[in-house]
This record gives structure tokens, sequence and C-alpha cells, in this order.
């Protein structure tokens, strides 16, 4: 028996990645730090490429 691979976007682990790192030092919700790891990767995102 053998299970199909579940594909997961880069974008989605980035995602997981913040919400994880929140949720280990803060007392949010799984819900409230998916929220702000969205926030906070925008706003990576948006930053431009020499300023990181």
């Amino acid at each position: 028996m053998t299970s199909s691979p579940v594909f997961v976007s880069r974008y989605d682990q980035r995602i997981k990645l913040v919400q994880d790192v929140l949720k280990e030092h803060t007392t949010y919700s799984d819900e409230k730090c998916r929220e702000l790891a969205v926030q906070v990767l925008h706003t990576v995102d948006t930053i431009p490429e020499k300023m990181r």
C-alpha cells in the first residue's frame, strides 16, 4: 500500500514556519498566529530586495 505525496507550496511552508514561531513565543491561538504569519510574510515580501 502506497500513499500519494501531498503537495505543499513554498508559501504554505513559509506561513507554517512563521506560525510555529509565533505559537511558540506567544499565547495566541493557532488561528491568530496564522493571521499574523500571513501579515508578516506579506510585509517581508513587499520590502525591496536591497533593503532586506
